[in-house]
């Protein structure tokens, strides 16, 4: 059984077809990419996907549950997770104070979180063991809004986590960071699917992150989903050559 599977997507704004038929699958533990030029349609698909923007037709299922048209915040309950290109934080709250604002969240904890999260252990815990799994925890203490680009990053990965998803669909999740940072999110997100089970789907430019990580890559244009396959499979199609030709060119796997 495919943990998500998407049927002949179809999103336009005006005479703007965003996607255009697109059908894919994704399977329990996939760890999987789509690429494509930019307007190509990757954040309106996941858009489409995590309720955010109601298909024109075509139809979205999650565990074989029909989820199309649905609210984010019932998607979420079902366990797909997302984090989004500009960083989906709260920037006056401290690093711990964002994760528990998550966790409550979830488990519907309701009045003054801030009082009473003492009374909350196994709660607490739980935002605890986030934040080390995800490398912030000797932060926890510091503003969001004080954290580089690349931790800000980190942590709106951490409130996905905190939703206790199956599924994660991150939205150019090394957008603007450094090399080195690029480097450690790469480690970071392989880490993320072993340790908490998790399926995962995301959008990215830099090609040696999605051909570092990737089993499988779709290649999105226009729309339209013109290629899908390995890595290799990707990086010797000439169709997908000649849509990145004049921006960029494959050469083993990479664009330069």
């Amino acid at each position: 059984m495919s943990l998500l599977r998407v049927e002949n997507l179809n999103k336009a704004f005006g005479g703007l077809k965003a996607t255009q038929n697109v059908s894919l699958t994704v399977a329990e533990g996939e760890l999987s990419s789509i690429i494509g030029p930019n307007g190509a349609g990757k954040s309106t698909l996941f858009n489409q996907i995590s309720g955010q923007l109601k298909p024109d037709s075509g139809r979205v299922y999650f565990r074989d549950q029909d989820i199309t048209g649905k609210p984010p915040h019932e998607i979420v309950r079902l366990g797909i997770g997302r984090s989004f290109q500009r960083s989906n934080i709260f920037a006056r709250l401290t690093v711990m104070e964002n994760v528990q604002a998550a966790v409550f969240s979830y488990k519907r904890v309701g009045g003054n979180l801030w009082q009473y999260t003492g009374r909350y252990k196994a709660l607490n815990e739980r935002a605890g063991f986030i934040l080390q799994s995800i490398g912030l925890y000797n932060k926890r203490d510091r503003a969001a809004k004080h954290l580089s680009l690349g931790d800000q990053k980190r942590l709106e990965i951490a409130l996905a986590l905190a939703l206790e998803p199956k599924l994660l669909l991150l939205d150019e999740p090394t957008a603007g960071m450094s090399p080195e940072e690029t480097i450690s999110t790469i480690r970071l997100i392989e880490q993320l699917v072993t340790e908490f089970n998790l399926s995962l789907l995301f959008t990215e430019h830099d090609m040696g992150v999605v051909f570092g990580i990737s089993k499988i890559i779709r290649v999105l244009h226009h729309g339209e989903i013109i290629a899908q396959g390995t890595p290799s499979e990707i990086a010797n199609n000439e169709n997908v050559q000649r849509i990145y030709l004049g921006e960029k060119s494959f050469e083993k796997g990479k664009l330069f």
